[in-house]
């Protein structure tokens, strides 16, 4: 019964994309804008970088290769957030105000996965590429760890794309309440840019919110330190710990909204 039901939820999964991506295309002029405008943001997260290191060699301890994978994955959560998260979320903000959430409700399916899965932005792609990338010329000039770092940096990466997703998700749900939380996203996106760089550059205090509360150390700095080898694999098991928490809370958090939920169409 469970095997039936993971394979219902994956061709759910599969034909939320298709539909979003046949969308996404119905416009070429501005589908090709989104990808222009992709290509040209990917290259200007990378870029400030080899300005600054030009100058100075080293900062907080990290050298242009530490850095460098950092700005990788940095990049590779900005494919996640670009392409998947911020695109389903924020509309249900507006699904809320308008009354469209409703035709979403009533299908039989996983409120919370037809609310994350039914739009892709195809434009995030470059920046999917660009941290791959940026990533593999990294490792290439510092050497490729062995399968022990890169597990742990892999495992440390999914774990902050899980509680990266519980934190927006919890942000999002104060819209069954307040209507209005656009500011409340554009504040998350601009904490979350301090994730380009290597988060011993910051003071104690803010290392702490962006580890703990606002979650991008652990998808940008965490990773690149375990493949450096510089990182306690002990807090892979706290990362674990915190994103399923986190997942688990925001789906609470949820589904409490929508039993509260009054339609707006109504």
């Amino acid at each position: 019964m469970s095997r039936k039901l993971g394979a219902f939820r994956l061709e759910v999964v599969a034909a939320l994309v298709r539909v979003s991506l046949l969308t996404a295309m119905q416009y070429r002029a501005s589908f090709l804008a989104e990808f222009v405008v992709g290509l040209l943001s990917a290259f200007g997260v990378a870029v400030p970088l080899f300005l600054v290191y030009a100058r100075v060699p080293v900062i907080a301890g990290w050298n242009l290769d530490g850095a460098l994978l950092v700005t990788g994955f940095f990049l590779l959560y900005n494919a996640f957030v670009a392409g998947l998260v911020e695109p389903n979320l924020g509309a249900v903000v507006d699904g809320v105000r308008s009354g469209e959430l409703d035709y979403l409700l009533v299908r039989p399916v996983d409120a919370q996965l037809v609310i994350s899965m039914r739009k892709v932005a195809p434009a995030a792609v470059w920046e999917l590429f660009a941290g791959l990338g940026v990533v593999g010329v990294a490792l290439s000039r510092v050497g490729v760890p062995g399968p022990g770092p890169v597990f742990v940096a892999v495992v440390l990466f999914v774990a902050g794309l899980v509680a990266t997703y519980g934190l927006w998700l919890l942000v999002i749900c104060t819209s069954f309440w307040f209507v209005r939380v656009d500011n409340l996203r554009y504040l998350l996106g601009a904490i979350t840019d301090a994730g380009r760089w290597p988060v011993s550059v910051y003071g104690r205090g803010l290392r702490l919110i962006l580890t703990t509360v606002i979650p991008v150390a652990l998808v940008s700095s965490y990773p690149a330190m375990a493949l450096l080898e510089r990182l306690d694999t002990d807090l892979a098991f706290g990362a674990v710990a915190t994103a399923l928490a986190s997942l688990a809370l925001s789906r609470w958090v949820l589904f409490r909204a929508l039993r509260n939920y009054a339609s707006a169409s109504s």
